[in-house]
């Protein structure tokens, strides 16, 4: 009910008049106001926003913690709503947003004009062998480089929450309801709003249509004779995925409709997680004192047009599914053309109370005059039998399936819709080896379970609900939580399934027999819960970037454990593997081989080629020498080990963590327990130099080496405890004498001026030990104090200094308050990495400062830029943004966890449990090495854990 959205409701606008333009019946059109000066008569606040008891704010113990967690008014971006309407059980928390709104700030992807002369003739050479480079892939191969330099994607500011479960493609609803973004061949985007692809809505009183309206603001060249245009001033969305809700007053015609849009995004689900469908539950309410009939019709077009679908041979067909006392009837939409066949169904649920009709093929391309006048007539369509001719070249075909209902006076009815798309099996660019997704296992690989899809997302969407209700009330009921958090924490999940992801089935004769020996749960893992990857960014065509998702995997460990595990399994193979076929490295133009054994990769491959196979798709450097690879491999691994208690999995990756230690060691040249970086970028910041010891590659080792004394207790290998127990005496003061100034952690050890940058990702080290329990009392590293002071100066000039701190923590700053632009990447905000800094600030109790730093980016990604749902790698404080769409953003959830394990916010739903037996496994970082007979009490005192950790992997 709307007035169950209780207290803090964003403020609602009064209505205008609005006037009919002249018209046939059943087709007004509605003036739209202007923009630029809409008329907005304030009828003041539903819900005051004050506690329960009617406390004022001010007065609660909460009124110091930021925003209070009451729903906050959304400003500028509902600024242009002028409907009263509130929508049918719209949650107050969230990203909202008039369909009249228009961002007025435009920015341009980071291109080569925006690089300074100093920079650009650092980097002369590179840019010559990667044109050299792109013209070959593009031109010659005919095939998409892995990092497009030349064809930045350009800023839209239209996308929402997309539809499809994790790693059977995509579909991206923008929040002004048009199908904008889309992902059905793994890995590869298509961004191309499809005009036939739309809800349009009928209304009748008494026999007669009064009312029908294509349900977007468009006003496209095709389908002329269908009534587009809406009013956007009547109409929001709302998105907190992975559910939206889209509300529709109609003008003059008393009449609500809310579209809530559903996709099973299950914590700990394995199997309707991975489902390729979306649902569509329209409730549809009357205010007025007359009986309506009302229909909502659902139109698609088989394919995007142009490309293989102008080869032809695209058809459809009507189908109508009985399972279990429930029916759903529809249209499928087949799609046979290379590279990926594929089957899509619309659908409708059909009860007691609802007629569903369809329409088996229209011309997406015509003036539509047919079906528009079809539905018009009685709001219904004319459901012809049998399937439609295949299509001819250059031509296209569209299906549309309608439900109808009764609408009694002061009345609600409800209308439930789904999509789904059956792409069973896909083959990636190189056309190799064929894979066969997640949703297969319980679906079948036959190609039609399409219609079967549908039937089981109109039957359990209720189910889902109940799961994600559950899942993020914790966090949305908290109250010391502010507003925005809520909405960046769940919204920014989009990435996992939105990030060209990948699930696939992996059977027997895929996986290598040569490590199975030494990694015993690698084939049952695998067998059980298949094999993910996810892109750097959706402009960045590469899978699982390890160093990215050093970031980003709190979000996987927190939520799919399971995924998690199985990606270390893929990298700990791809580590022990290796690939001499040389290739030339396009930064410093050394031939070296592709991939060395014993070192993590950057990356498992390129989606068009053959990832798992041929790793390593990025070739800008060499990464076998790159510092931090090897060590955030490490560290994540005792982390996963820590929140799942899988000592199993441990176990395993043990003698690999062993492997690259050993391969890291040769960066300490010097043997004073401190690795040095090699006078380049040699580290997740590939643009941004670093010389000698650093502050962040130099703070990741000695983090690595402290969790390996860990691991090693827990393996009792006490002579490998012994050992990093040495090398970490060395290092802590190495670190601290060559990098400690008394405020901050230097950038590095070099002779130039940048050395004493004020990085913000310089704690990165002690974030990781932090969220493994470990970094203080007997297992800290660094010292407590500085990194209380280095954590205060960032926030002080990183962030309150950068941009009047309203844009989160720009990457290097002089000691003067002024950005370092010495490299490319200095001067940006990275998204994750201030996401990382946030959750390290909570961690040393910093929470004020943590969520502030936090919220610049939020405010400034999702309110300011329109860059919803493709928050990006990076931006300037001016004009330009880098790689939309990225996976370090994922990083938000390590605030989450920072905020569990401290006790700051619920566990419950969250994955985590309690912090029981934690304290009493920890070995010691001191000077001295623990005594024999303690490591086996520590021990027996993890491995009496179990498979529990602090995660509940239900």
């Amino acid at each position: 009910m709307e007035e169950d959205l209780g207290a803090g409701t964003p403020e609602v606008r009064g209505i205008r008049d609005a006037k009919r333009d002249p018209g046939a019946p059943g087709t007004e059109k509605w003036d739209s106001p202007n923009p630029k000066n809409p008329s907005c008569g304030s009828t003041g606040d539903v819900g005051s926003g004050n506690s329960a008891d009617g406390e004022s704010p001010e007065d609660s113990a909460e009124a110091n913690h930021p925003n209070h967690g009451v729903p906050e008014d959304p400003g500028q971006l509902m600024a242009a709503y002028e409907g009263t309407a509130v929508g049918h059980q719209v949650p107050p928390f969230g990203w909202r947003i008039c369909l009249a709104h228009e961002f007025p700030e435009k920015r341009k992807p980071f291109n080569a004009n925006n690089v300074s002369l100093s920079n650009t003739l650092k980097h002369l050479g590179m840019g010559f062998r990667y044109l050299k480079w792109w013209y070959q892939k593009t031109q010659v191969e005919k095939k998409t480089p892995f990092i497009d330099m030349l064809n930045c994607l350009p800023l839209r500011q239209i996308y929402g929450c997309p539809l499809g479960g994790i790693g059977g493609g995509t579909i991206t609803r923008g929040w002004r309801g048009q199908f904008c973004r889309w992902q059905l061949n793994p890995g590869i985007y298509q961004h191309r709003t499809v005009m036939a692809d739309q809800f349009t809505v009928c209304l009748r009183r008494e026999g007669q249509t009064v009312y029908q309206q294509v349900l977007s603001l468009e006003r496209p060249n095709v389908l002329r004779s269908w009534n587009w245009g809406l009013c956007g001033f009547f109409a929001f969305y709302h998105a907190l995925y992975p559910r939206a809700w889209t509300v529709y007053q109609l003008p003059g015609q008393q009449v609500t409709l809310t579209c809530l849009q559903i996709t099973p995004i299950l914590p700990h689900d394995y199997q309707d997680s991975s489902l390729p469908v979306g649902v569509f539950v329209w409730n549809v309410e009357n205010t007025g004192d007359e009986d309506l009939e009302v229909s909502i019709m659902f139109s698609m077009r088989n394919g995007l047009g142009g490309g293989h679908d102008n080869l032809g041979g695209l058809w459809n067909e009507p189908f109508c599914l009985e399972r279990d006392g429930e029916t759903v009837q529809g249209v499928l939409l087949h799609h046979p053309n290379p590279p990926n066949p594929y089957t899509m169904a619309l659908a409708a649920r059909r009860t007691a109370n609802t007629t569903v009709t369809h329409i088996t093929a229209f011309d997406p391309d015509g003036t539509g005059q047919k079906v528009w006048q079809d539905l018009l007539l009685d709001g219904q369509l004319d459901s012809p039998l049998g399937p439609s001719p295949p299509t001819q070249k250059r031509q296209g075909i569209g299906g549309a399936v309608c439900a109808g209902a009764h609408l009694p006076r002061r009345g609600r009815c409800q209308l439930e819709f789904a999509l789904s798309w059956d792409m069973p099996k896909v083959l990636f660019g190189a056309k190799g080896q064929a894979h066969y997704r997640r949703y297969t296992r319980f679906f079948g690989q036959e190609g039609n379970a399409a219609p079967a899809l549908c039937h089981y997302a109109l039957t359990q969407y209720r189910s889902w609900e109940e799961k994600i209700i559950a899942w993020q009330s914790p966090v949305l009921e908290d109250r010391t939580l502010p507003a925005w958090y809520k909405s960046a924490l769940f919204n920014e999940l989009y990435f996992l399934a939105d990030g060209g992801t990948v699930w696939l089935e992996v059977t027997e004769e895929t996986i290598t027999e040569e490590f199975s020996g030494m990694l015993n749960q690698l084939r049952p893992t695998l067998q059980e819960y298949g094999r993910f990857a996810y892109l750097e960014g959706q402009e960045y065509h590469m899978y699982n970037t390890y160093d990215v998702h050093f970031y980003a995997s709190f979000a996987l460990i927190m939520l799919w454990p399971k995924l998690e595990l199985s990606l270390q399994y893929d990298m700990a193979v791809a580590t022990l593997s290796e690939d001499l076929t040389r290739r030339k490295y396009l930064m410093s133009g050394v031939i070296a081989p592709v991939k060395k054994k014993n070192v993590i990769p950057h990356d498992v491959g390129d989606p068009d080629d053959e990832p798992w196979l041929r790793i390593n798709a990025y070739l800008i450097h060499d990464t076998a020498d790159w510092k931090d690879l090897n060590l955030k491999f490490v560290l994540q691994i005792y982390r996963d080990f820590y929140l799942t208690g899988n000592e199993s999995f441990l176990r395993d990756m043990w003698p690999v963590c062993q492997a690259v230690m050993e391969s890291e060691m040769k960066f300490d040249k010097d043997q004073d327990g401190l690795i040095e970086n090699g006078g380049y970028a040699d580290q997740t910041y590939d643009g941004w130099i670093t010389t000698g010891p650093s502050a962040y590659c130099g703070g990741l080792w000695l983090a690595a080496v402290a969790v390996m004394v860990q691991m090693a207790a827990v393996c009792g290998a006490q002579d490998v405890q012994e050992k990093f127990l040495s090398i970490l005496s060395r290092g802590r003061e190495a670190y601290e004498r060559l990098l400690w100034n008394g405020r901050y952690y230097n950038y590095d050890s070099s002779s130039q001026p940048q050395s004493r940058i004020i990085m913000s990702d310089q704690c990165a080290g002690q974030w990781f030990l932090r969220a493994c329990g470990l970094g203080k009392g007997d297992t800290e590293v660094f010292p407590s104090a500085h990194v209380i002071r280095a954590l205060q100066t960032i926030f002080e000039l990183n962030v309150q200094g950068f941009a009047g701190g309203a844009m989160g923590a720009v990457n290097g700053m002089h000691p003067d308050g002024v950005p370092d632009t010495s490299s490319v990447q200095s001067d940006e905000v990275w998204v994750g990495v201030v996401y990382g800094l946030a959750a390290t600030m909570i961690q040393e109790g910093l929470v004020q400062e943590g969520f502030l730093t936090a919220e610049g980016c939020y405010r400034t990604v999702w309110e300011r830029l329109g860059m919803a749902f493709q928050t990006p790698e990076a931006y300037c404080q001016r004009r330009v943004f880098r790689s939309l769409a990225y996976m370090r953003p994922l990083s938000i959830w390590a605030m989450q966890l920072a905020l569990q394990q401290h006790g700051r916010a619920p566990g419950q739903g969250m994955g985590l449990t309690g912090h029981t037996s934690r304290e009493s496994m920890r070995v010691t970082t001191g000077q001295n090495s623990v005594p024999a007979d303690g490591l086996d009490t520590k021990s027996k005192a993890r491995a009496d854990l179990g498979q529990k950790g602090l995660l509940d992997t239900v």
